[in-house]
Order: C-alpha cells, then sequence, then structure tokens
C-alpha cells in the first residue's frame, strides 16, 4: 500500500508545484519599436531568467506571489524594472519598451562582441603584441610572426618581406594608426635591407587580413597589415640589446591624460649574421630608424575623446656596404659534384633615407558620428652603387679515394663584371578624409576619399658583362633618366549591418582613379558571416569582392628602363568561404579557423623573383589564378602561454600572351613553336607550414620557451633571359627552426607605486637561430661550362647562428 502511495505522490507533486506557478510571456522592443535579442530578463532576488529570441520575445515559469520584480537589461539602454503579481496558473503577456542610455552609448564599439572576436569578418586574424616581442628571429623583425599564419609565406630570414596567397610583397597594404606605409624600391638582395617599419615595443593591436577586406582599405592584391599603436596612460620604458642590434622605447602621458607620447629607436647591425652567408667578405650593414607618435586630446570643457589629433613621424637611415672577397659553392650530386669557386674585387655600397610623417585628427561630432582627416607624407632618396668584378672556375669534385672532394677538372673559366650608378627620389603626399556614423546598434556606415600626389626621379646606370674563353657577351646595358608626376584619388562606402546578434552582412564600393593613364576603377565588396543558433561555438563566413591595384612606380618600368603609359590597373576577383570552431581541450579555449579561396586575376603584369627583387614585364599581358586552403588552430597549449599551428595548400598559375616555346621532333629538331599555356607564377608554394609555440616551468613561469617553425615546399625558377624555361624547375624547399629560452627577473611588482626610471623588470634570452642548420636556398647564380651547359648555382642563407638577447623594462 505504501509502494502505491509512493507513486501516487511521485505523479501529482509536479500538478501541485505547477498549480503554484504562473507563466509570463513578453516582447522587448527599442523607441523605434525593433525587437531587441539577446536581452536579459530576469526576476530579481532568484535565479529565474532567460534571453529574448530574434524577434525579441520571452517566456518565463516564475512563482506566483504578489511581490515579484522583472528586471529587463540590454547592453546601451537603461535597466527596467516592473512589479508584477500574477495569479497560480495565471498567464501574461507584456510588451516592454527599453530607453537608449547615452553614457552607455559613448563608450561602445562593437556591442556584446569580444574585442578579440574576428567571426564576423573574414580572412582576419588579431595578433597579441606581446607574443611578437619574444619571438625568436635574426632581427627580432615584426614580421616574422606573419610567417606563421595560414597562407602567408617568406623564404628568407634576412628579409621582412612576405608574399599571402600566392601574391608577391609588393601587393600587401600597411596601415600604422591608419596612415598608409611607404616602402623602398631599389633593393634587390636580403641583406640590404633594414628594418621593417613597425616598432614593436609601440604596438598596441595586430590585426591582419589575408583577403577579401572591406572596401575602406586600399587598393593591392593579397593583404591588409592595420596596426595601432598604443595611448600610454603612464610612464614606461625598455632598454633591449643583443649581438644584432639594439633598441630604446618610451611612453608617457601627461597627468590630466591630454597629452601623451610614445618614442622609439632602433639600431640593426647584420654582420653577426651575415658572416653565416657563402660569400666570405668584409660587410658593414647599418640599419637606424627613430619613431614617434604623439596624441593631444582637444576637446573642450571636461569631455575628453571628443577631438584628438595624432602625429606620426619616421626617419630611417639604411646603409649597406660589403667588399666580397671569395666563395666556394659545392653542389649537384653524390656521383657528380661540381664545384663553383669565385674571387671578387670592388665594392657594393645601398644607401637609402626615407622620411615618413603622418597627421590624423578626429573629431566625434555626437556619439555616433566620428570624422578623421589624415594628412602624410614621404621622402626616400635611394642610391644604389655597384663595382664588382668575379673571376670564376667551375670544376668536377672527386667524391671517392685519397683525393676527395678536390677539383679533378675545369668545365669552364671566366669572369663577370656588373656596374651599377643608380639614384632614385620619391616624394609622396595623400590627403584623407573618412567617416564612421553608426545608425541604429546595428546599422554602422563608413565612407571616405583620399587624393594623393606623386613625383618619381630616377637615374639609371647599370650594365654587366661576362667573358668566358675570351669571349665577351653583354647581359645588360641601362642608361635612362625617368621622371613620373601624378595624380591619385579614391574613394569608399561600406555599410555593416547586423541582422541580428548572430548574422552580420557587410557591403560597400570603392573607386580610384589615375590621372597618368586616365583609368577609372569601381570595386564592388560583400561580406556575410553567422554564428549558428544550435551550437554558438560554430560560425561561418563568406566573401566576394573585385580588388584592383593600380600601377606603381615600380609595375611602370620595364626592363629596360622604359616607362609603359598605356598600363593598366591589374584585377583581382576574391571568392571565399570559411568557418570558426571554438571548442574546449584541457579546459582551455581553442579555435579552429578553416578558409578556402579562389582569386581569378586578369591585367596581370607578369614578374621575374631574384632574391627580393621584383622584375616587372610593365605590360598587362597575364591572366591567373590562385586557389587554396587554410587552416589554423590556436589556443593555450600551455596554460597562460598562446600558440598555433597553421597549415596553406596553394596553388598559382598564370598564362602569359606570347610566351611560346619551342617544339622539337623524335630527332631532337626544331618544328615550330607553340603557347605554354598556364605555367606556375614564381610565388607558387604548394605547402606551407607554420608554427609558434610558448611554454613555460610550470612551477615557474617566468622561465620560458619560444618556438617559431616554417616550412614550405619548393619555388619554381629558371634562367634569365631564356623564355622557354621561365619557372620551369622545381627548388628545393625551405626549412627553418628558431628557438629561444627566457627568463625574466621581477625587480618591482605593479602592486608596488614605482619610481620614474626604477627598473621593473629584466628580461634574458638566448635564442638558436636555424637550429637544424638548414641550407635553404635564395636565389641561382649562372654559369656556363666549355661546352655551353648552363647550371644553377645555389646561394644559400645563413646557417646556425646563437643570439643572447636582454629586455630590461622600466
Amino acid at each position: 500500500m505504501l509502494k502505491y502511495l509512493t507513486v501516487c505522490f511521485i505523479l501529482l507533486f509536479p500538478l501541485g508545484v505547477s498549480a503554484q506557478q504562473a507563466t509570463l510571456r513578453g516582447k522587448v522592443l527599442n523607441e523605434q519599436r525593433e525587437p531587441l535579442e539577446l536581452a536579459t530578463v530576469a526576476i530579481k532576488g532568484t535565479a529565474v531568467g532567460t534571453q529574448t529570441s530574434a524577434a525579441g520575445e520571452f517566456t518565463l515559469q516564475v512563482p506566483a506571489q504578489p511581490d515579484l520584480v522583472l528586471v529587463v537589461r540590454y547592453l546601451g539602454y537603461r535597466e527596467l524594472q516592473l512589479a508584477v503579481t500574477l495569479q497560480p496558473g495565471e498567464s501574461r503577456t507584456l510588451q516592454l519598451v527599453l530607453e537608449a542610455d547615452p553614457q552607455q552609448l559613448k563608450t561602445i564599439d562593437v556591442r556584446g562582441k569580444n574585442e578579440g572576436d574576428t567571426r564576423d569578418q573574414v580572412s582576419v586574424t588579431k595578433l597579441d603584441p606581446r607574443d611578437i616581442r619574444n619571438l625568436p628571429s635574426a632581427y627580432g623583425d615584426f614580421n616574422k610572426v606573419l610567417v606563421t599564419l595560414p597562407g602567408v609565406v617568406s623564404n628568407n630570414e634576412l628579409s621582412s618581406t612576405y608574399s599571402v596567397r600566392g601574391g608577391n610583397y609588393n601587393e600587401n597594404l600597411v596601415y600604422v594608426n591608419n596612415i598608409e606605409i611607404y616602402r623602398p624600391f631599389l633593393i634587390s638582395a636580403a641583406q640590404q635591407e633594414g628594418l621593417s617599419f613597425v616598432n614593436p615595443d609601440l604596438v598596441e593591436n595586430i590585426e591582419f587580413s589575408s583577403g577579401g577586406w572591406q572596401p575602406k582599405y586600399g587598393d593591392k592584391l593579397s593583404s591588409v597589415l592595420n596596426i595601432q599603436y598604443k595611448q600610454p596612460e603612464r610612464f614606461a620604458a625598455s632598454v633591449t640589446g643583443g649581438l644584432t642590434g639594439g633598441s630604446v622605447h618610451l611612453e608617457e602621458a601627461s597627468t590630466n591624460n591630454r597629452v601623451s607620447y610614445l618614442l622609439g629607436v632602433r639600431h640593426k647591425n647584420g654582420r653577426y649574421i651575415l658572416q653565416g652567408l657563402q660569400v666570405d667578405g668584409n660587410y658593414q650593414p647599418t640599419f637606424t630608424d627613430a619613431q614617434a607618435y604623439i596624441s593631444f586630446d582637444l576637446s573642450k570643457g571636461e569631455a575628453t575623446g571628443n577631438t584628438t589629433l595624432g602625429v606620426l613621424s619616421s626617419y630611417a637611415s639604411n646603409d649597406f656596404t660589403v667588399e666580397p672577397e671569395s666563395q666556394e659553392t659545392t653542389f649537384g650530386t653524390r656521383q657528380a659534384a661540381l664545384r663553383l669557386t669565385v674571387g671578387f674585387d670592388g665594392r657594393e655600397l645601398m644607401a637609402y633615407n626615407t622620411f615618413q610623417t603622418g597627421l590624423n585628427l578626429a573629431h566625434r561630432f555626437s556619439a555616433n558620428y566620428l570624422a578623421e582627416v589624415i594628412v602624410s607624407g614621404v621622402q626616400s632618396r635611394e642610391r644604389e652603387f655597384r663595382d664588382v668584378e668575379a673571376g670564376y672556375r667551375l670544376c668536377d669534385v672527386s667524391t671517392t679515394g685519397n683525393n676527395y672532394g678536390e677539383c679533378l677538372q675545369d668545365r669552364g673559366i671566366g669572369s663577370e663584371y656588373n656596374y651599377a650608378r643608380n639614384a632614385l627620389l620619391a616624394r609622396m603626399v595623400t590627403a584623407e578624409v573618412r567617416n564612421s556614423l553608426l545608425l541604429s546598434q546595428r546599422s554602422h556606415l563608413q565612407f571616405g576619399a583620399k587624393a594623393g600626389s606623386e613625383n618619381i626621379q630616377d637615374k639609371l646606370q647599370e650594365y654587366g658583362f661576362q667573358d668566358s674563353a675570351e669571349f665577351v657577351t653583354q647581359d645588360y646595358f641601362l642608361d635612362s633618366k625617368l621622371e613620373l608626376n601624378t595624380m591619385r584619388y579614391s574613394g569608399y562606402l561600406q555599410h555593416t549591418i547586423e541582422l541580428d546578434s548572430l548574422k552580420t552582412f557587410t557591403y560597400g564600393i570603392r573607386a580610384t582613379f589615375w590621372d597618368f593613364n586616365g583609368e577609372l576603377n569601381v570595386s564592388p565588396r560583400v561580406q556575410y558571416s553567422f554564428i549558428t543558433r544550435r551550437n554558438p561555438n560554430l560560425s561561418f563566413k563568406a566573401a566576394l569582392g573585385v580588388y584592383y591595384q593600380p600601377p606603381f612606380y615600380r609595375e611602370l618600368r620595364n626592363f629596360a628602363g622604359e616607362l609603359n603609359s598605356d598600363i593598366k590597373a591589374q584585377r583581382s576577383l576574391h571568392a571565399i568561404v570559411g568557418s570558426d570552431y571554438l571548442f574546449k581541450a584541457w579546459g582551455r579555449d581553442f579555435k579552429l579557423t578553416t578558409e578556402a579561396y579562389y582569386k581569378a586575376m586578369t591585367n596581370v603584369i607578369p614578374y621575374d623573383l631574384d632574391n627580393v627583387r621584383l622584375r616587372y614585364y610593365a605590360r598587362n599581358n597575364a591572366k591567373a589564378y590562385a586557389a587554396g586552403f587554410d587552416v589554423r588552430v590556436n589556443g593555450e597549449f600551455i596554460p597562460s602561454a598562446e600558440s598555433w599551428l597553421s597549415l596553406g595548400v596553394l596553388r598559382t598559375r598564370e598564362n602569359v600572351e606570347g610566351d611560346s616555346i619551342s617544339v622539337f621532333n623524335a630527332q631532337g629538331e626544331t618544328i615550330g613553336r607553340q603557347e605554354q599555356g598556364y605555367i606556375r607564377r614564381p610565388t607558387d608554394q604548394l605547402l606551407n607550414l607554420g608554427v609558434f609555440f610558448q611554454d613555460h616551468l610550470p612551477d615557474n613561469p617566468t622561465v620560458r620557451m619560444y618556438l617559431n617553425l616554417v616550412y614550405g615546399s619548393g619555388l619554381p625558377f629558371g634562367p634569365p633571359s631564356q623564355p622557354d624555361y621561365r619557372n620551369a624547375f622545381d627548388g628545393k624547399s625551405y626549412k627553418r627552426v628558431d628557438i629561444g629560452f627566457s627568463k625574466v627577473i621581477i625587480v618591482q611588482s605593479d602592486l608596488v607605486e614605482r619610481k620614474k626610471l626604477g627598473l621593473e623588470s629584466l628580461w634574458i634570452g638566448l635564442e638558436v637561430l636555424n637550429l637544424i642548420d638548414a641550407q635553404n636556398r635564395v636565389s641561382y647564380t649562372y654559369v656556363q661550362d666549355v661546352d655551353g651547359v648552363t647550371y644553377a648555382v645555389p646561394n644559400y642563407l645563413t646557417g646556425r647562428r646563437l643570439n643572447l638577447r636582454f629586455v630590461a623594462k622600466f
């Protein structure tokens, strides 16, 4: 009997409870009677609560009692409290209207979204600048962290250049505080390259887009790097030193925070690193730059942040001088080894001085409307002087016997001479207006216009010849004076709509005009992203847009030193689909990002790549495509240490008009010529792997390890001035592992009030560069033997090196 009573009690108990409950339904709206999704609706003093749907609707099961208080909250709106009395079993429907809170709206940039969340943007990665500063690399270069991202490639540790998804380094946009950054022209070898513009000590935020970016960004084909420098709130300083150079940085703000400044000075001396090159000689590379960013708050009265002025200035002085002495390279196979021995006479001088400055005046007319005026200017003087004579000997090398490693017989003996007296002066001034208008909490309009003047004066005097077996051939000869004065205009309009809290749609248009060729280009672009309702950790995104790159001076000048006035802008159609998945492993947060892309390019200007020198053909006589797949996993594999793994798969081909090749019969006789069709582009790298990994001792996080690993499959190459063999051969893969170990000595804690100029901490690091001592190839030297056979002799990059570094923070 007790058993049956118990069953009845269990079955009837919910009915009793239900009889003491009531149902509260309703809709939450704004003042425009628009539904508010994900508003919080709860009963004060209890755990009963819910969130509204996309239609702003909610349903609550509440206890039936006379003193309930309903609380409704939504970001950017005043909290609503409503007293409700419900009878048992009653069902009531309410319509609740929230009033906007101007005080909250002034401080809101993005509603309800984490600052580092990029799920509503396509091909965008945000990085922590603290990871950059400790990255082991030859010169502590900021750009080396980009190489560990999917789709980004750099096969030269001496260079800050990088290519993205099949493009070249001339197709990348770089902004610092919305000011576009200029890159020098004349650099032909990575060892001549100075410091990259971005100073890691001054960086606050890093945002990188590898394709499909919004219309507000400019006119290139491959990528956008958007950097924001710090806004200091107190005094801080650091001193960095090592075997390859050092830096000093200062930052401070006034007492009322109306004025702040950043100052950074860097010096790089590459002599220690360059001693690892195969060409022995007297290297004198010195590179110095100084940057300052000063911010003024010009707001009147007690208000702050309504009117600001930012001034960014940079001066870079870069000098590279080398007196080469000798080179010995053994190449070929184990069974057929060859050796090239070279003796040099002369020297090479590369010098460029670049001054850049920019002003950014921003005024907030209201809580919803921000306008910026940006004025910037660049002046660069570059010189390339070269007088180098090289005598070479090519021989067979013994691979067996007592004379192992010795020359057996000569295959070729000759000399080569290269002369250059090149000078370039570039002056550029731009003025730009940017506007940001928040139409509503879910509607954001951005628009702007830009005009720029360019003046370039270029003097070319260079030639080279070879003397082999008393037969002299001239390789090239240039003697010209060129001047270019042009105006460029551009404008953009884009609109971002949050269809609801899960869906974002951005569409817009960008237009450019260049008076040199009278070409007007219009670029429509769209992005769409959404977070799935059933799984808020999974999101999808897509982008489609047209991107133009109006030619700059580099693309206009052909191999003969002439400018092509009929050249047009290169065009690329970007189509991208991808997803982000947030998940937990080992109790920590991780993110998996995958993207597939296709770029269809027309009006392509072909180019050849030698070391870091781009030599354009200055003709729109090609079409091309790039297709690939990128994947990245990032998170704390080790607690409190961000790491990531990236993988990129790429195929890029181009079809050049008129690049016919000879056709042979079975007897080896030429019977005609035919078009090559699609061939590999100079940046065609099938597989690229990047790893950045951090670790620390479990019981002592001040002892850390940093690993930077890059692998890239071989790039194509071919002998110069032989169109039949352009990019016809497969190069060797690029492999590099840099590892660093560090110890942080805490001198003063942030909890203790620091004295000005008092030492806060000391970071000491030991780095092993090129840990596996890989022999990576950067280019090839082509020599002929007595039978007229051409050999590609590899030029190697640096070997294993140790580096000591310290960072003192004040």
